[in-house]
């Protein structure tokens, strides 16, 4: 059975952050969904091979006609777990969020200030608010402690830190998408033994050469106790993903064989850990 999670509540309130923590999840999500178009994206999602997890998040900026419906519209809905979510905070707490971050009420016009806006919001969210089946006060919670708690609240689990660990040669650029980076170019370098020169970091051989050196073991070992100590702390900040890119002059050996032991590490310890190694389908920049 599909399982159907709808999230609602005034602007301001963290649905866009909801969305988003049941994104990183494994949910399907879609944003302002119209009222009118629950039940025909339900019969769809029934009668085809679909995600078995649905978000959306229906909010004031519906026809108001569709608000007044929507909990006569949700009885005759029985072919998905349903779950409805309803955030909400203060109005004070809505308007400050609104002057720091500059943006303009969905709701408001001409005559029709904030504080009035985020009024007339609550009156038309009320046939939500008043079936919901969870209601968040997101007063008092920052962004992340909204995301631990959505994760919680909703599926009993927070979003876990994606890991990439990838190798590369400084000589054809820092990956674009590396969050940390290590440069492993003051190792030795299996390029200059000859019989090694056309092997790569995964190869025996080159292992064998790089841990005869103590300071390729001291690297490594740094590298992972800084990880080891920081990465639950990226985790805590709710990074859904995280890169650490290991660079040495081509890409070919020393940050690949880096690159692979820290891989073998930490992928006991998290549960989604992945490797690449960048340059070695190009041997064009290898040395």
């Amino acid at each position: 059975m599909i399982s159907l999670t709808i999230i609602s509540g005034r602007s301001g309130s963290g649905k866009s952050t909801a969305l988003h923590v049941l994104e990183d999840l494994g949910y399907y999500c879609i944003d302002n969904l119209p009222v009118s178009l629950l039940k025909p994206l339900i019969e769809q999602l029934s009668t085809s091979n679909s995600p078995s997890k649905i978000s959306v998040s229906i909010d004031a900026r519906n026809v108001a006609e569709d608000l007044a419906i929507f909990p006569s519209l949700i009885e005759d809905i029985k072919e998905v777990e349903l779950q409805i979510v309803y955030l909400d905070s203060t109005s004070p707490t809505l308007v400050k969020r609104f002057s720091e971050t500059r943006r303009k009420h969905p709701l408001s016009n001409e005559t029709r200030d904030l504080s009035a806006s985020l009024e007339y919001e609550s009156e038309l969210l009320d046939p939500i608010a008043a079936i919901a089946d969870l209601s968040i006060d997101t007063t008092n919670l920052n962004i992340h402690d909204l995301r631990d708690l959505i994760g919680k609240r909703l599926t009993g689990r927070k979003p876990e830190l994606a890991l990439s660990f990838q190798s590369f040669a400084f000589k054809s650029g820092v990956p674009l998408e590396a969050d940390l980076v290590f440069d492993v170019r003051c190792l030795p370098n299996p390029h200059w033994i000859t019989n090694l020169r056309t092997l790569t970091g995964l190869d025996k051989p080159v292992a064998n050469f790089l841990e005869e050196h103590d300071d390729v073991q001291s690297m490594e070992n740094d590298i992972k106790e800084f990880l080891t100590s920081w990465l639950p702390k990226f985790e805590k900040t709710n990074r859904s993903y995280m890169t650490i890119a290991i660079g040495c002059t081509g890409g070919q050996h020393r940050s690949v064989y880096v690159c692979n032991k820290l891989f073998q590490h930490f992928q006991p310890q998290w549960s989604n850990v992945q490797i690449k190694h960048r340059e070695l389908g190009n041997p064009g920049n290898r040395n």
